[in-house]
Parts: structure tokens; C-alpha cells; sequence
């Protein structure tokens, strides 16, 4: 059944003027949902200054955190929100003078740089420092202070120099954190790791409703508020359902122990959605406005720089990071820009219409961005943070097997056009980073997937969900299935947790660590399986 349509009547009209990619008109750009206008203009102020001594209770209830580490440079955030299960969190429609420090040390005896932000109510009362002028390859300490009130310090560094020949990089995977399904015990974990920088690979929310229990996790000491308890659609709803995922003290934990670099999957808008086609087929116009919600809410509640500010329903959240001489990171979005899943989305075997070479996961531009990044690098390892399955992934035995429409099996052509930039750049060291899948998951990419033989062309990386999927099995029904019908699938785990990958000039490791159970907090953390591949020689080795 089509949805009851939940924008106020001025966004409805608003609608009528977005088109495909962008606002179409002047008059459209100026009243669509204030996405592009009402925000706070340069240099001036939008809104009535509060008084910080009015503030009664903390305002930093959704923690703080840092993101795309750069040489000299990193991005601090925090959302005041004294009361973060109500709209506007607590707060006034009144902008917020929020003084931030940097410093060498945990104590801030010596403090490396200082500064007043405002948090605006145009952005929630959100904040994003972006601090520079920093020294590179180094570890800084960082808060925030509203009159009396101080934020928990968080711990973030900033990336080598540009030509530093670095020896190591750890990094830590993570994706599908379903509140409903269960706690985030794996970030609990994941903030006592030892690594650099976290990615965070997907599906941060869900846009499900979630029950006054927190559904599987079966609250007994609290009932949430039913402003939870429907689906989210308008912006409000998705800056209240950030709130009640950033009050998780799992998250806010790992989000204080390190850099995140984040980037979206469907979730956080809406299932399976693809460029300006919504999973029921509502009407564009009215699931832009839907997306431009959640794009804004997304940014608002994300440590992210000022290029990500989204504009109306657009964001352009591909970007590139770099580790010294020893990683590019090449960061993407296979939501905003592809084309219709074929076959309805539904499971099919590859056919014309799957394989139709005009059909993209990635659009044009950002296509060849990636490939043209891949030509100028200069990094060993060239990695690739994104959403879906890369690798082919036969769902079952027969000779022409059904593959998964969504994942990049669903545009073939798109997968082929990729690997031909990489050879053709000869990038020697590949890793793609992969989440969505609620199963761990390594994998040889291969040039011809239908011949196990041929060449490895690097490998694939897929973390587990953090919760979603609720407990999972070590090996699901699909288990057996998958690993026949797949020789160069090299592991498949089908329980909660993350992935940590070491980069090193000789060799990468990747350590696949699962949590017993998510429906209890609190479960043990193991290490399920380690994978090895050498640089010039890919492929996955057991550790």
C-alpha cells in the first residue's frame, strides 16, 4: 500500500519543482524545504543568540566525534541535545556559542588549538569544526564546552604527510547497525581496538520503526517515546532517529576512540532506493523531498566536512583520503547515482537487461573519478570503502545461477568498466571495502569469475553488520550454497561484529571479529578467521 504522504503542504508544493539531480527552477530552489535558503549566511547570524547559563541539563547526550583525518587537518563535531527524544533536542530556535579545544595530551596541559563554533538550529544545533594548521601523522585530544557544561573527550589524529613512506595502517570496518535487531556490543569492543581510523561502510539507521522495548533488545528499565515507533520520513524523524542511535553509549564510545569515515548505503534513507526511485515508486518529486530529509539529517549528525553539505536532495559524498605514500582511499556512493535495479529487484540470473552497458552503479562522473584517481596514484595499496557486493555471488547451484540485483552483480557492466580502469592503471595492491550484507564475507575478484583459474585482480573485504540481522549463525542456511557455487569466496560468517585490516608495505591482514549475541549487551568479542594477501601477489591466504 502506497504511504500516506507526511510533508507539510509548502514542501508538497515545493516538490512540484525538483527534477532529476537538481532544483529546476529559482523559485523551486528558494522554498524547497530551506534546504538551500533560511541557513545561517555568512558572516551573520540567523537566528537570536541563547544565553549557554539557560542550558540546565548536559547538552552532550550524542557524544562528540571526528572524521576525515587529513595531513593537517581534522573535523570535530557534536549536536547539543539536552533532551534528545524531543524536536529541536531540547533547545530553542537560537543559536549556540560552543568553544572547542585541540590538545597533545588527554589533560589538555598543552593545548594545540582553540576556538568558538555555532551551533545553529538550522543545522539541530550541530556543529562541524574543521581545525587546521595541525601537524601531520599525530594524535590529538578534543572537547567542547557550552557555559559550565563539558563534552566527554574524544581521541582523534590527524593522517601522515603526503610523501611519508608509512610502514603500517590499521583500520577497522563496520556497517548495518539496526537498532531494532540488537545492541551494539561490537562497538564496545571496537573502541578498546587499536586502530587509526574506523569506515563506516553503511546503513548507520534504519529508517523501521522502532517499538517503546527497542525491539530486540527487549527493554525492562525504559520505554522510549513513540515518536520512534513509525517510519522516517520527514526530516524531523530522521534527526530524532539519529538521536536515539547516537545515545547508544556503545557507539558514542567508539565514535570518541576514533576517526570515522563515513558514507551512506539505503538505510538511511529508505530500503534499496535507487537515484530519485524510492522502493514503493511514490511519485520523484515527493521522494526527493524524502531524500533531501535524509541527506540533511545525515550530514547534520555525521562528522563530515563543509564539500558534503548537502544542496536540496543532492550531496556529493564520494571523496578521496590518503595515508601518506601507503593508501589512497577512494570513498563512494552506489545510491545517489544508480540506475533501477533490473528484473524489479527481485533475484535473477544475468540478461539483457542486467547487463544493458548503459546501466551504472556508480553514474559517469563519479566512475571516472575513480578511474582517473587510480591513474595518478602514487599509493601501494589502493582501497575502495563502498556499500554493496563487488565480487560476483552465485545465490545458487544451477548453471545459470541467480545473483543479487542490488549488488554490483546487478550491473555487470559497471563492475567490468571499473576493472578495466584498474588494470589499465595498473593498480597492483586493490581492497574494496564492502558492508550491506549482514555476513562476513572474503573474496578473491578475479578477472573472469567464471574461470577460478584467471587472474586475481585484488580482494574484497565484507564486514558483518553491526546488529542487523539479530544473533546470525557462524553458518547460515546459505552456507554451503554459497561457498560451492563461489570458489573464490575464501570465508563466510554469518555473525555480528566488524572487520580491523592492517596495511603494511609487505603484506595486508584482515581479522574477522564476531560477538556471540547481540539480543544481550555485553557478549565476548573472537576473532573468527585472519586472512593474508602480499603486495604484488593478491590473494587470500589464511593467516
Amino acid at each position: 500500500m502506497p504511504r500516506t504522504p507526511q510533508h507539510a503542504p509548502e514542501l508538497r508544493v515545493a516538490a512540484q519543482h525538483l527534477g532529476r539531480r537538481r532544483f529546476l527552477t529559482v523559485a523551486g530552489a528558494a522554498s524547497a524545504l530551506a534546504f538551500s535558503v533560511n541557513l545561517p549566511a555568512a558572516g551573520a547570524a540567523a537566528a537570536a543568540e541563547l544565553d549557554a547559563r539557560k542550558i540546565t541539563a548536559d547538552p552532550f547526550t550524542l557524544g562528540v566525534a571526528s572524521g576525515d583525518p587529513q595531513p593537517g587537518s581534522v573535523l570535530l563535531w557534536t549536536r547539543l541535545a539536552p533532551k534528545p527524544y524531543e524536536a529541536g533536542g531540547g533547545l530553542p530556535a537560537q543559536r549556540v556559542d560552543v568553544r572547542w579545544e585541540l590538545a597533545h595530551d588527554e589533560r589538555f596541559r598543552r593545548v594545540a588549538r582553540r576556538g568558538t563554533a555555532t551551533a545553529h538550529p538550522e543545522f539541530d544545533h550541530s556543529v562541524h569544526v574543521e581545525v587546521e594548521h595541525l601537524a601531520p601523522g599525530r594524535v590529538y585530544y578534543y572537547r567542547f564546552r557550552v557555559g559550565g557544561w563539558v563534552s566527554e573527550t574524544g581521541r582523534t589524529r590527524t593522517a601522515p604527510a603526503a610523501g611519508d613512506r608509512v610502514a603500517r595502517l590499521s583500520l577497522a570496518a563496520v556497517s548495518c547497525q539496526a537498532y531494532h535487531d540488537g545492541y551494539f556490543t561490537a562497538y564496545k569492543h571496537l573502541a578498546q581496538d587499536d586502530v587509526d581510523v574506523v569506515f563506516h561502510l553503511g546503513d548507520y539507521l534504519y529508517e523501521y520503526a522502532v517499538n517503546s522495548a527497542g525491539g530486540n533488545r527487549k527493554y525492562t528499565d525504559r520505554v522510549l517515546p513513540d515518536v520512534f515507533n513509525r517510519e522516517t520520513v520527514t526530516l524531523e524523524d530522521y534527526r530524532l532517529r539519529y538521536a536515539l542511535y547516537k545515545s547508544d553509549p556503545d557507539l558514542r564510545a567508539a565514535h570518541a576512540a576514533h576517526p570515522f569515515v563515513v558514507t551512506w548505503d539505503d538505510h538511511e534513507t529508505e530500503n534499496n532506493y535507487a537515484d530519485d526511485i524510492s522502493e514503493n515508486d511514490d511519485p520523484p518529486a515527493e521522494f526527493l523531498l524524502r531524500r533531501a530529509s535524509a541527506y540533511r539529517a545525515y550530514w547534520e549528525n555525521q562528522p563530515l566536512r563543509r564539500p558534503q553539505l548537502p544542496t536540496g536532495p543532492d550531496a556529493q559524498l564520494y571523496r578521496r583520503l590518503d595515508w601518506g605514500r601507503l593508501a589512497q582511499f577512494d570513498i563512494l556512493d552506489t545510491r545517489q547515482y544508480r540506475s533501477n535495479q533490473a528484473y524489479g529487484d527481485t533475484a535473477h540470473a544475468p540478461g539483457p537487461e542486467s547487463d544493458d552497458p548503459a546501466r551504472t552503479i556508480t553514474g559517469a562522473t563519479q566512475e571516472r573519478w575513480l578511474i582517473d584517481g587510480w591513474r595518478r596514484s602514487h599509493a601501494l595499496w589502493n582501497v575502495v570503502p563502498q556499500q554493496v557486493n563487488f565480487s560476483e555471488r552465485k545465490l545458487d547451484l544451477t548453471a545459470n545461477a541467480k545473483l543479487s540485483m542490488d549488488a554490483w552483480d546487478g550491473y555487470r557492466a559497471s563492475r567490468a568498466r571499473v576493472l578495466a580502469g584498474a588494470k589499465a592503471a595498473r593498480v597492483e595492491n586493490l581492497m574494496v571495502l564492502t558492508g550491506d550484507v549482514h555476513v562476513a564475507y572474503a573474496y578473491d575478484i578475479k578477472e573472469d569469475f567464471a574461470d577460478p583459474g584467471s587472474r586475481t585482480l585484488g580482494t574484497e573485504i565484507v564486514a558483518t553488520s553491526i546488529a542487523s540481522g539479530k544473533d546470525g549463525a557462524e553458518k547460515p542456511a546459505t552456507w554451503e550454497t554459497y561457498t560451492r557455487a563461489n570458489p573464490h569466496m575464501k570465508f563466510y560468517d554469518g555473525r555480528r561484529g566488524y572487520v580491523t585490516v592492517g596495511l603494511g608495505r609487505e603484506e595486508a591482514r584482515a581479522d574477522f571479529k564476531t560477538v556471540s549475541a547481540v539480543s544481550v549487551p555485553g557478549a565476548p568479542l573472537t576473532t573468527a578467521a585472519s586472512f593474508v594477501t602480499r603486495v604484488g601477489e593478491q590473494g587470500l591466504r589464511p593467516a
